[in-house]
């Protein structure tokens, strides 16, 4: 390999250029996850799912995620969920047999998302991502990259 520091090549111009291309990307990934944001679970708000939701999410607020009751409450509300599965790509069930290996990184951020308000409800709690580690099948790449970046999001507080 040669020494290029004598070449009077200056590649901050091509390091600029990569950085703006880099940021533009970044920018693009920002304004698509915005879209779901914007309209994040609206089949909720629907007649075919809202007067279940009006019956059993003060339920789920008793039940603890992954318990034989919230189970039970899940069942009760099957149908309505097939729906709602149906119509949000941020859930696994919503590509079948395929999971989570069906999803792109936009719905795996919002399920994230979605994990980490649904565990308000539950504080103490927080996410339980060794309950939808097993749930939802995921590799254990995935489940590391999870727990880090839940490790590394920012709180509120």
């Amino acid at each position: 390999m040669s020494d290029q520091s004598g070449s009077g090549h200056d590649s901050r111009a091509d390091t600029l250029a990569h950085i703006a291309l880099v940021r533009d990307h970044l920018d693009s990934f920002v304004t698509e996850m915005l879209k779901p944001g914007a309209g994040h679970d609206g089949s909720k708000l629907t007649p075919a799912e809202k007067p279940t939701f009006d019956r059993v999410l003060p339920l789920l607020a008793g039940a603890a995620y992954g318990s034989a009751e919230y189970q039970a409450l899940l069942d009760h509300a099957k149908p309505m969920l097939q729906h709602h599965y149906a119509h949000n790509s941020h859930h696994p069930e919503h590509y079948g047999e395929r999971g989570i290996a069906g999803m792109d990184l936009f719905d795996v951020v919002e399920m994230v998302c979605d994990w980490m308000a649904s565990a308000q409800r539950h504080p103490r709690d927080g996410v339980k991502l060794a309950h939808n580690v097993a749930l939802f099948h995921i590799e254990p790449q995935l489940a590391s990259i999870l727990a880090n970046t839940l490790a590394r999001w920012p709180t509120s507080g």
